[in-house]
């Protein structure tokens, strides 16, 4: 059985600090050549004030999550190499500051400027109406805080470090719903392992649906970048998508008055169920992976916004229960999972960083040998099973 050290973090309220040479109190250096460090702090001034952040180094990749902001993770770096993008806002913005139903339900914008964070958990996609129930953008759970923060530190091979949070969606009368997020990395790696379980803690049944936004920006974004999946099916979400569906698979560079473009994927899966998307440079020599069960995240979106730096120049890679389409219509179309009493949702998925032209080649490789098993069916318009704009085209 795997020893382990933890630590929780979620009632520390000064700065703490543990690296290679001091795993808490203990000075006990473990047995590998990567040095690394976890450190807990508070961000103080302007919007961020009061913001908790976990800062990850693992030798060679760096990453900051959020607790209080629903565990998402904030920035990154892999080797020099940026992760995340310039939103126009001066993050991470404290949810005090976020009122969700500001512009038509459209408040969320107020404080998005993440690497990864989840919409959900009880719906996710466009504000409106739902059989009378009112629905704010993208949902609540990226404007909640943790509860519960934990460090824990593997003291056996491979020596993972990985940051444990909880975050309760709940009300009165309401859903209950906890979110149990677990990162993990191992020293050197490039690699972060994701594992989410949601419960309904009702008597209940309770609806469910989780999106992960996942932003990039440069140096993996630039004019003749290219993201690469193995295609089932994919169709554009609205007439605007469909206006770029010959080049729906590259990037333009900053464009004055672009227009976001949605496209919507069912992707090929491995022989274990399994698929991934990857988006790399112009020069193909630098790239991120998203790797995830399609058992579990069956949806896959790519948000296009190729707009100037200074307006927010990213994409998003968007593992999913569901397409970011208005509840009612991923209802319709059996989209919305339905959490019995207790019951639970669980899936475990990746994000790789990838900074040699044989890594990119070497993930390349995979996903052809994949789409050689389907041919891809791209639809140059929206389709009625894929969102309500093909009902109309």
């Amino acid at each position: 059985m795997t020893r382990y050290k933890s630590w929780t973090l979620t009632d520390v309220l000064n700065d703490i600090w543990l690296d290679s040479f001091n795993v808490g109190n203990d000075s006990l250096r473990l047995p590998t050549t990567h040095e690394w460090a976890i450190r807990k702090r508070t961000l103080r001034g302007g919007l961020r004030d009061g913001v908790d952040l976990v800062e990850i180094h693992n030798g060679a990749f760096a990453f900051s999550i959020l607790p209080t902001r629903g565990m998402g993770l904030w920035r990154g770096n892999y080797h020099g190499l940026p992760l995340g993008w310039s939103a126009p806002l001066l993050g991470p913005v404290h949810p005090r500051h976020v009122q969700h139903n500001e512009r038509g339900g459209l408040g969320w914008l107020y404080g998005f400027d993440e690497w990864l964070c989840r919409c959900g958990l009880s719906s996710n996609g466009p504000p409106g109406d739902d059989n009378g129930v009112p629905l704010t953008l993208h949902g609540r759970i990226s404007n909640l805080p943790a509860h519960h923060v934990e460090v824990r530190i593997s003291l056996d091979p491979p020596h993972e470090m990985s940051v444990i949070g909880q975050v309760d969606e709940s009300a009165l009368f309401l859903s209950n719903l906890r979110l149990t997020t677990t990162y993990t990395t191992a020293p050197g790696s490039n690699r972060i392992v994701i594992h989410d379980v949601v419960e309904n803690r009702s008597t209940q049944p309770a609806e469910m649906e989780l999106l992960y936004h996942c932003n990039l920006g440069a140096p993996f974004l630039e004019a003749g970048s290219r993201l690469l999946a193995p295609i089932k099916e994919m169709a554009p979400q609205t007439p605007r998508a469909a206006e770029g569906i010959s080049t729906h698979d590259t990037y333009a560079g900053p464009t004055s008055g672009f227009a976001e473009q949605v496209y919507l994927y069912e992707l090929v899966p491995d022989p274990h169920g399994r698929t991934l998307a990857l988006l790399y440079n112009a020069a193909a020599d630098k790239g991120v992976s998203v790797r995830f069960p399609l058992q579990h995240l069956p949806c896959f979106t790519v948000w296009k916004n190729c707009l100037p730096l200074e307006e927010g120049y990213v994409t998003g890679l968007e593992p999913a229960t569901n397409f970011p389409n208005p509840k009612s219509f991923e209802r319709k179309n059996g989209r919305v999972r339905l959490l019995p009493p207790g019951g639970r949702w669980e899936a475990t998925w990746s994000l790789e960083v990838h900074d040699t032209s044989a890594a990119i080649a070497a993930v390349q490789k995979e996903i052809a040998t994949l789409q050689a098993h389907s041919p891809a069916v791209i639809h140059r318009t929206p389709q009625a099973r894929f969102s309500p704009a093909g009902q109309t085209s």
